[in-house]
């Protein structure tokens, strides 16, 4: 039995396999700290739980249209209107199972065979899995502090190529929690518009901006309606394992997207799409931004612990809940840190290396979405780590 290529090609997920150390740590009875997994500790908001335990013994749940509940639908494009102010027709719509499948099916959608698209490193691995997967070829533009591990029109303008027929963005992004500038990316789109290109936008964590403000950012869509949008009900509503998602694409592209969905997965969970029109009540998104909130006040609490623990964060997050850690002061390689630090102090964290290539091992993502507790337990062992390892020879 021979395995194509593509199956042999695809990188390892680190992030996950320190996840498999770490509970093979915990099988010997270790409390590990586990900091290297982008999960919500809230899970789903409680009318949304109430709605799903009378709907899986009370409701049929049969196959949904494969663009997903037209209420729901609707749920979403109110939702737009409310937080971004944006009148979205419900139509342009598509519910998925999960954003990893809206990104598939707009991988399928827009990627030939060679075709070029842009996104920065450091990102999300998977997304670059994924143009692989229907024969695109990822170009990887290195980005450092100073344009906050991000995209510009710098960098765009320098790295174009005549082949480049996409641009993939996130903001803000993982594993960094930076955001683009509105007018940066709005430039940005209309330029990738102007020479016929498409524009992937994920914006899963948009809602998780780390404001005071009670006004949200505003959607890649205000400043370019015809962007490929990408969202999740797994940040914000907190609701990873339900595995839906969505994404708003022109409404030529709906038809399309409709055949692609119908072929690869038929419609997205209907037990999960119904429960999921709870996440718009008053008080669901009353919970969600009390949680919002409370990330604020998590990412507070993790700068200034690592800020004593002598590790730095050269850019602060805009939103999400991860921070990047550079530790070359560390004289330690990124995996060598991760290594080492699950195995002395039992924190799992995430090396660079899963997010880029260039200084990818340069630098570490910590996870602040877990309770308050362990985070103040993780910096508590992350200190004795520093510790020793600027004074080996005390006991």
């Amino acid at each position: 039995m021979k395995y194509s290529q593509r199956a042999q090609a695809i990188s390892p997920f680190f992030a996950m396999a320190f996840g498999e150390k770490a509970a093979q740590l915990e099988a010997q009875g270790k409390h590990v700290v586990k900091l290297n997994i982008g999960e919500p500790d809230f899970g789903a908001p409680p009318d949304v739980l109430l709605a799903m335990q009378h709907l899986a013994v009370n409701a049929p749940l049969p196959y949904t249209s494969a663009l997903g509940l037209p209420e729901l639908r609707a749920a979403i494009a109110g939702f737009y209107k409310t937080a971004h102010q944006i009148e979205l027709d419900p139509q342009r719509i598509v519910v998925t199972a999960g954003a990893s499948a809206a990104l598939m099916l707009l991988s399928a959608a827009f990627v030939d065979e060679g075709d070029n698209v842009i996104m920065a490193d450091p990102s999300y691995p998977c997304n670059k899995q994924f143009i692989k997967s229907f024969g695109g070829k990822v170009q990887l533009v290195p980005t450092q502090a100073d344009s906050r591990f991000q995209l510009n029109m710098p960098l765009l303008e320098q790295h174009w190529q005549s082949g480049t027929r996409g641009l993939m963005l996130a903001t803000p992004s993982n594993p960094t929690g930076t955001a683009i500038a509105a007018d940066e990316l709005a430039a940005m789109c209309q330029f990738a518009r102007s020479k016929g290109a498409w524009r992937i936008v994920d914006e899963i964590y948009l809602n998780l901006h780390h404001s005071e403000a009670e006004s949200q950012p505003m959607s890649v869509l205000a400043y370019d309606d015809e962007a490929l949008v990408i969202n999740s009900f797994s940040k914000y509503f907190g609701m990873t394992g339900w595995r839906l998602g969505w994404c708003v694409v022109p409404a030529r592209a709906v038809e399309v997207m409709e055949r692609l969905a119908q072929n690869y997965y038929i419609c997205p969970s209907t037990l999960a799409q119904k429960a999921a029109l709870q996440c718009f009540t008053p008080s669901s998104i009353a919970v969600c931004e009390s949680r919002r909130a409370t990330l604020i006040a998590r990412k507070k609490l993790i700068l200034t612990g690592l800020q004593k623990c002598g590790l730095d964060v050269p850019v602060h997050p805009d939103g999400a809940f991860y921070v990047y850690i550079d530790v070359s002061s560390t004289g330690l390689s990124a995996m060598t840190f991760c290594e080492r630090v699950l195995q002395e102090v039992h924190v799992a964290l995430t090396p660079g290396n899963d997010f880029g290539e260039y200084q990818g091992d340069q630098y570490v993502r910590l996870s602040f979405a877990s309770a308050e507790s362990e985070l103040e337990e993780g910096l508590h062992r992350l200190a004795i780590f520093m510790n020793r390892l600027q004074s080996p020879l005390r006991t």
